[in-house]
């Protein structure tokens, strides 16, 4: 796909129109500030004053660009207020609300169970609390789901071993609604590279989940080829630095890799460095299929609307509708056959309400 010649003036209008795939967006940091705010209060827990300064806190500012940790560090305030079941389906079904809105009608959230876990939930509950919260959107919204299980690299390969078998315990074709779809390793690759998560992703595909993992946001090409070659990743998260590397490139083509594409959050976090070309160009030149993503709506201050609207002053809006058109093929939510039990509705629970109201 060739960008176009013309200068594209954003057509709110029409972005708005396009029925949008979401592959890669995750939970903790998509939750909205609103809600985060509302949760902090009601568990007495709000670190500051106001909801302007808890906003701060939460999204990334004016010069913390540019650097993975300075973004990263603004998760660890979510996790707080979702180490409860309730809360946890509670900002799911919000997320799924807030995207719908946006023009997603098909979501795939991806989260961490394990760093769900410390307030005493077990891992099947932390995974059965964001199902609940899908169904419940789903009920609401007309928008396919799933879930992916991610684990994270700095937990090491036996914990991921652990998760992927719990993902496969709730994978979709067990389920006759939401369900868990694929796998994902995230996380800090330096020092952690993705060939030592191979037994986990083995696991993962035996259980006929989609394979997919953060790579080459943080490290080189190699990064990307053990993910294809060692992991058998069919789609991957960020890949920006595969543009140095043609062979790896023309690779991607040929086997339709898909790259998961987060604009805005690529440049906030240093995978691109400000002021250079994003590679979400070079890969539709080579034929790789892409998909336009938002990563975390909350952190980076964005959503669909804003990530299309952004690519609309090289792509014409119908460009943008193909590829979103095209990504849909790859999502994870149909490429397993269901298998069906015969068993009582799942992962419908409700979250419990809080008065704090003084007597």
């Amino acid at each position: 796909m060739r960008r176009s010649n013309k200068k594209q003036i954003p057509s709110k209008n029409g972005i708005g129109k396009i029925e949008k795939v979401e592959l890669h967006q995750h939970v903790d940091g998509s939750i909205p500030v609103d809600i985060t705010w509302k949760l902090m209060k009601e568990h007495r827990l709000n670190p500051v004053a106001t909801k302007k300064e808890m906003e701060r806190l939460l999204v990334l500012q004016e010069g913390e660009e540019g650097a993975l940790l300075r973004y990263l560090d603004k998760f660890h305030y979510p996790a707080w207020i979702t180490q409860f079941y309730g809360n946890i389906s509670y900002v799911v079904e919000s997320i799924v609300k807030k995207a719908y809105q946006n023009g997603v009608r098909l979501l795939e959230l991806r989260y961490a169970p394990i760093i769900h876990t410390f307030a005493g939930l077990t891992l099947r509950q932390t995974i059965s609390s964001v199902l609940t919260g899908l169904n419940r959107a789903k009920r609401k919204y007309p928008i396919e789901t799933g879930l992916i299980v991610i684990a994270m690299r700095h937990q090491g390969p036996h914990i991921a071993k652990i998760l992927a078998r719990q993902a496969i315990a709730e994978a979709q074709q067990f389920h006759e609604r939401t369900g868990v779809i694929g796998f994902d390793v995230a996380g800090a690759e330096r020092g952690n590279p993705a060939r030592l998560f191979k037994e986990a992703f083995d696991i993962a595909r035996s259980g006929n989940l989609g394979l997919t993992i953060h790579a080459g946001e943080d490290e080189g090409p190699e990064a990307i080829w053990e993910a294809v070659d060692i992991l058998g990743a069919r789609r991957i998260g960020h890949g920006c630095s595969a543009i140095k590397d043609k062979a790896l490139m023309r690779r991607l083509a040929k086997d339709q890799v898909l790259v998961e594409c987060c604009y805005t959050s690529n440049y906030q976090t240093g995978a691109v460095p400000m002021g250079a070309p994003h590679p979400i160009f070079t890969f539709l030149e080579y034929g790789i299929p892409i998909a336009i993503c938002t990563d975390n709506t909350t952190v980076s201050n964005t959503d669909q609307i804003r990530e299309n609207e952004k690519l609309s002053k090289w792509l014409t809006t119908a460009q943008l509708q193909e590829i979103h058109r095209k990504a849909r093929a790859h999502s994870f939510i149909h490429a397993t056959p269901n298998i069906r039990e015969n068993l009582p509705p799942q992962h419908d629970l409700e979250r419990p309400r809080f008065n704090h109201s003084k007597k």
